[in-house]
């Protein structure tokens, strides 16, 4: 085993490489032990060998293009680890790291203190040997599993030229099975040449899925448990489970690789994703929410986000089990909807307020006729009269964008009786503020804030976003009259989600918005666990529709108004 260290031109280290065999081969195809991106680095562009006399390099161009200490040569030999060697503007140093059974004898630890001399770490960075070459055995297995399925992919794109397959004839279950049948018949034909510790099954699944699929990413898709994606880097790949934030071991190969994945998102939807427009939103299939940012946007590399869509449709009694909120509080939410009372739903990102609109919507009446607008399509509702707008965005061209906004103004005359907005972020809030105000009662949305008295505020710089010169005093005057409930819900660092406040909005006194909790939770700490503890509770306070609808002698239910 050896160490091979890659700088660029500045001298700035790209990356470490431990070569577990005793030949590693540098140049640009993905074939390559060591893959070199640039005009000047051939296909095949080196060779390092390890002997009994130490290491050698020998130039595979025939043209003389390696570069040892300022010289050119075909041959050079035994490398020394202060030697700098010039690959198409690369400079490479290579030693000695460990036997190829893994001990590490006294020679070996001379020169591994001369590559980290040679690297500029210094001793106190240094951590213990044992743990050094544990992790160093562990990216040889990485390294190693990533370049026998760029072998694959690479024969795989050969065995699909040479057989001039006609993709575009092709549905995704029959290219699939295309695919799976050449990927097989390709591990099958290595045979011994591929190593016993490379997993056939694993090599063909991930192999099939980068050539069709979103590469590793299918596996993590396919994983109810996920809820969220996020691509840092190719090799850094978060996701959250549970509410928790952790780092998967799953990486893609390459930048390329993310970048085929994100164009494979894209594509069929119309969009595009270069240099020149170098980020965009999207959804897949299934519904789930994807934001792509490239270079030169993106320092580090493309980033991936995808906010996956709930295979199963969460009812009430999920979020009571969940601990979101409590049953009088459902009660309550259900009384409220059916009752044509417009309810906005505010909280953080990431917070379940698109989670919570499903929910509530399921107790609107099937009668009636709802209109749902959204800029991505993630509402589940079960009622038979519905209709569903999405906003569009520009084509290649830049043009044929149908905003929110737009939409909001067209449902109104298409004679809804609910209108339920995904999200109000922009102009459209003061369009749906109209809308609930002119015969529109019912009607629910979702936006973004912290508390229900920021939400007040976050609704009037919305609303003058819409461009209308408005007084601040009228724009208090229609909030207050147009959203009867705020439901407040966060989400706490544990990853738990709960309705922190039910706020009704009694009017507008001296100028300012005044407003009632009528249920919250009272957090009481954490448990030993790390777990937020507390307990929901009702204030006391009647809302102003259940007096009405005392007063008209219909049913209600008093009681869940005390503790």
């Amino acid at each position: 085993m050896f160490d091979v260290l890659v700088n660029n031109a500045k001298g700035e280290r790209i990356k470490n490489f431990s070569c577990p065999v005793n030949e590693c081969s540098i140049g640009k195809s993905r074939d390559n032990f060591i893959q070199l991106r640039g005009w000047k680095v051939a296909n095949h562009h080196a060779i390092i060998t390890r002997t009994s006399e130490g290491l050698f390099i020998e130039d595979k161009t025939g043209k003389g293009s390696v570069e040892v200490n300022g010289e050119n040569v075909d041959h050079h030999g035994p490398i020394r680890t202060t030697d700098k060697i010039n690959i198409g503007g690369y400079y490479i140093q290579a030693g000695v790291s460990a036997d190829s059974d893994g001990e590490v004898d006294e020679d070996d630890e001379d020169a591994f203190e001369d590559m980290k001399t040679v690297i500029g770490v210094q001793p106190h960075q240094i951590l213990d040997e044992s743990e050094e070459l544990s992790k160093t055995l562990v990216k040889i297995q990485h390294d190693e599993k990533f370049k026998w399925r760029n072998r694959v992919h690479d024969e795989l794109l050969a065995a699909m030229d040479l057989r001039r397959t006609d993709i575009g004839s092709m549905d995704e279950d029959g290219l699939r099975k295309h695919v799976e049948g050449l990927v097989r018949e390709i591990i099958a034909e290595m045979g011994s040449k591929l190593p016993d510790n490379v997993d056939r099954e694993k090599l063909a699944s991930d192999v099939l899925n980068e050539a069709v699929g979103l590469g590793p990413l299918e596996e993590l898709l396919a994983n109810d448990d996920v809820t969220e994606i996020m691509v840092n880097k190719f090799d850094e790949i978060f996701i959250e489970r549970s509410g928790k934030l952790t780092l998967s071991d799953i990486t893609f190969s390459s930048d390329d690789a993310v970048m085929t994945a994100i164009e494979r998102i894209v594509s069929p939807l119309g969009r595009r994703i270069d240099e020149s427009s170098p980020l965009v939103d999207a959804r897949l299939k299934d519904g789930s929410r994807v934001n792509a940012i490239i270079p030169p946007l993106a320092l580090r590399g493309p980033c991936l986000t995808i906010r996956k869509f709930a295979k199963q449709k969460l009812v009430a009694k999920d979020l009571v089990n969940f601990g979101a909120l409590n049953e009088k509080m459902v009660n309550f939410l259900e009384t409220a909807v059916e009752n044509h009372m417009n309810i906005l739903i505010s909280g953080g990102t990431g917070s379940g307020k698109t989670t919570l609109l499903n929910v509530l919507s399921n107790f609107i009446p099937s009668t009636e006729r709802i209109i749902t607008v959204e800029d991505a399509a993630e509402l589940k509702l079960v009622q038979p009269h519905l209709v569903s707008l999405e906003a569009r965005p520009a084509n290649l061209e830049g043009k044929g964008a149908i905003p929110i906004r737009d939409l909001v103004k067209n449902c109104l005359r298409m004679r809804p009786d609910r209108i339920v907005v995904g999200e109000c972020r922009g102009g459209e809030t003061l369009d749906m503020l109209q809308a609930m105000n002119t015969g529109h009662d019912g009607s629910l949305t979702t936006a973004h804030a912290n508390t229900p008295r920021d939400m007040i505020a976050r609704l009037e710089v919305m609303v003058m976003m819409s461009g209308l010169d408005l007084p601040v005093a009228a724009i208090r005057e229609m909030v207050a009259s147009a959203i009867h409930m705020i439901v407040q819900i966060s989400r706490y660092s544990d990853g738990s989600r709960r309705v922190t406040n039910i706020t009704e909005i009694t009017g507008v006194e001296s100028g300012i918005v005044s407003m009632q909790d009528i249920f919250r939770y009272q957090q009481e700490g954490f448990d030993e666990n790390g777990k937020v503890k507390g307990h929901f509770e009702a204030t006391g306070a009647i809302p102003h529709f259940y007096e009405e609808m005392r007063q008209r002698g219909l049913p209600v239910d008093m009681s869940i108004f005390s503790n």
